[in-house]
């Protein structure tokens, strides 16, 4: 456990590492509530100001908000529904039962994980262009509704979280294979399938790069490529892109701690079945 001193020198730099990490939300809400003219004062200012709801306002005049909101939602909402049901399945498959090449195919899996995502953007958009799909959301949500980290997680925690005896006894029932994902392999999932939907849900709400590619009509923009339009001009108001920046991390912030429970029990169940 270390001496008092040592105990007290850990939890002083932890309480460092905590500010260091928060300071950049807090510097934002600080921007948000200010003006553009505050935020170049030398000194910085440091404390709250009255214009959040100017800037709010102006965050609406200069951009669609709830169109681009919704659209963030759908495609967020969608990608993380259809990645728990193909990861999941998938992972139980590669966890507890055997067929032809199952290791040459799981190995393979795991090969796509060092692939540079931007290696791919070009390939990825000429296929999407073949398809008719660009300027749709159709490249937002099929393309990555499986990925190979989603189901290297999930078949590692169906190893442990899911009794081979269990499997069987439901195969003696006469279970189908869905039937056996759906009656067995779901419920003993559920802490993973919850710590994966966070991530994956995060994931695309903060999708920038790939939306900015496919999407060219602005009804269609997410929050994400709708907030880099404020910045467009050799004056920006950076007041009014922090405030929208800080309208779109509302979301993510009400996720997070309707999760953060399950979220951190599951890192340490996850560093344990690992």
């Amino acid at each position: 456990m270390g001496t008092p001193l040592q105990r007290a020198i850990i939890h002083l730099l932890l309480l460092i590492g905590v500010l260091v990490s928060i300071f950049p939300f807090f510097w934002m809400i600080i921007m948000s509530t200010n003006s553009t003219s505050d935020i170049y004062r030398i000194p910085p200012k440091l404390t709250f100001g009255d214009q959040l709801l100017i800037n709010i306002g102006h965050v609406f005049q200069n951009i669609d908000f709830w169109q681009n909101f919704v659209n963030t939602l759908i495609i967020a909402v969608s990608l993380t529904v259809l990645t728990l049901f193909f990861c999941s399945i998938a992972g139980f498959t590669f966890a507890k039962f055997e067929f032809p090449g199952k290791k040459i195919l799981f190995t393979l899996l795991l090969g796509t994980l060092i692939l540079p995502s931007g290696g791919t953007l070009i390939a990825s958009f000429v296929i999407m262009a073949n398809l008719g799909w660009i300027n749709t959301f159709l490249p937002l949500i099929v393309p990555t509704m499986v990925t190979a980290f989603g189901i290297f997680w999930m078949r590692q925690y169906a190893l442990s979280a899911i009794p081979s005896e269990l499997i069987d006894a439901g195969k003696i029932d006469g279970c189908g294979h869905l039937r056996l994902y759906w009656s067995v392999a779901v419920p003993a999932l559920r802490p993973a399938l919850g710590w994966l939907g966070i991530l994956t849900f995060v994931g695309a709400w903060n999708n920038y790069l790939w939306p900015l590619i496919v999407l060219s009509s602005s009804k269609l923009y997410t929050l994400q490529v709708a907030l880099a339009t404020l910045n467009e001009n050799y004056n920006t108001d950076y007041s009014m892109v922090m405030t929208g920046t800080l309208l779109a991390t509302l979301p993510l912030i009400i996720v997070f701690f309707l999760g953060a429970r399950q979220f951190i029990d599951n890192l340490s169940a996850g560093a344990v079945k690992f």
